[in-house]
């Protein structure tokens, strides 16, 4: 059984958060948190704390060894799909008193760490 963990209303987009997802996907534990640690955007700290806490869960709830351990699942979802919760509707003023709408968006982040045999 692996152990997840997840972030959900993580602040910022799906679509720049799946950019790192699909950098470590497949990855040992290891190798996955030092490829996390040397990449310099937002979103890699924010999946490197969701990888910390699943790696956390695996070894106390389940005793899964530390070695073994690699990146079995990961994806990352919009949050708010069912409406606008999760989506923040801000405007920007343009020009003739119009005024452009910008979407905030938010993620869900989850990761699932499993043994290889």
């Amino acid at each position: 059984m692996p152990a997840q963990a997840s972030h959900r209303f993580a602040r910022i987009a799906p679509r720049k958060c799946r950019l790192v997802a699909d950098m470590i996907r497949g990855k040992r534990y290891h190798e996955a948190q030092a490829i996390l640690h040397f990449t310099f955007n937002k979103s890699a700290r924010l999946i490197e704390r969701v990888l910390q806490s699943a790696f956390h869960n695996a070894r106390e709830n389940f005793d899964m060894d530390a070695d073994s351990l690699y990146v079995s699942r990961i994806w990352v979802d919009e949050a708010g799909m069912a409406g606008i919760q999760g989506k923040l509707k801000r405007f920007q003023p343009a020009p003739q008193g119009r005024a452009h709408p910008i979407l905030k968006r938010a993620s869900h982040i989850h990761v699932e760490l499993d043994e290889r045999n």
